[in-house]
């Protein structure tokens, strides 16, 4: 993609701001973020740049996303209350943010004629389905008020297409991670957050047996998708992860291997809303050019180094 404006909502979090990165490297590109999860931190080098811009301010707001989306080529919709503990803890917010958001980011998208939005989705929609690899034509379960608003901006995003014409695509991400992840929430993502834990010299801590899998998704294989997903004339549903399962005990190992550190795991009760296995199946995404090239540990290495900054 090269010499199109293009919206970032969340454009300051984890996801969005290295999805910001990327497209401002040949794109001219606004930032929207309401800093309640996201951090103008992780955007301050981008800030330099003549064809960024950031506008701080939320997505509920829908006039303002309105005028922030003129002459809008691509809007990537990031923006949402992440994280399944925090929906359970507090799901009347989490549902305002995460669909009330994302009907407002698609009528302002609609209305100034954007040729497509890239919606942020996620594999938790799938819920704890016993199938495995999850393809995007099997049945949804969601646990978690957090998987039922994404299922829910999924629903919108093909009405919006089959009735207002507006193309979008949805991706599915599988457990993303990488560089710019806050290991320091309450409801940090498992990987910063072991990480942070044997950068203190304390064993990281397992919920459950340690023997559920995951699919471990880096943060730049993430961003390419989002690239394609633009681009592609696709619309619909797709799956984005790696296409292999780790295990909670297998992750915890290498980043004690690549840390050269020996603190075996404490393991606590699983957390309510988790599932046990999840694979993506990605033959869908690689049809359209998506082709995931981080492994695990690759990506871990990376992501080991971000994490001592914080």
């Amino acid at each position: 993609m090269k010499d199109k404006r293009v919206a970032v909502t969340g454009g300051a979090g984890f996801i969005g701001s290295n999805l910001a990165e990327e497209l401002a490297t040949s794109n001219s590109v606004i930032i929207i973020d309401d800093l309640s999860t996201g951090n103008k931190e992780n955007i301050a080098s981008l800030l330099q740049k003549d064809n960024v811009k950031f506008i701080q301010g939320s997505i509920l707001d829908l006039k303002l996303l309105q005028e922030s989306f003129r002459g809008i080529d691509f809007v990537f919709h990031q923006a949402a209350l992440p994280s399944v503990p925090r929906s359970i803890e507090d799901p009347l917010v989490t549902n305002e943010v995460n669909i009330t958001g994302t009907l407002n980011v698609l009528l302002a998208a609609r209305d100034k004629k954007a040729k497509k939005v890239v919606y942020a989705s996620s594999s938790s929609v799938y819920g704890d389905t016993p199938t495995l690899p999850k393809s995007e034509d099997m049945p949804t379960n969601p646990q978690s008020p957090y998987a039922l608003t994404k299922l829910v901006g999924e629903y919108y995003c093909r009405i919006f297409h089959q009735i207002y014409k507006l193309p979008t695509i949805c991706l599915r991400y599988f457990n993303v991670f990488g560089p710019r992840q806050d290991p320091n929430s309450q409801y940090a993502a498992v990987i910063p957050r072991f990480v942070a834990k044997v950068l203190r010299g304390q064993p990281p801590i397992i919920y459950g047996d340690g023997n559920q899998t995951r699919d471990f998704t880096y943060i730049k294989d993430v961003t390419q998708a989002n690239v394609v997903a633009a681009v592609d004339d696709a619309t619909g549903i797709f799956n984005i992860g790696r296409g292999e399962r780790n295990s909670i005990n297998h992750l915890a190992e290498i980043i004690l291997n690549i840390m050269g550190k020996d603190l075996p795991p404490v393991y606590e009760s699983p957390l309510p809303g988790d599932i046990e296995h999840s694979l993506a199946d990605i033959s869908k995404a690689r049809k359209i050019g998506y082709n995931p090239e981080y492994n695990l540990e690759a990506g871990l290495k990376q992501t080991i180094d971000s994490v001592k900054s914080f």
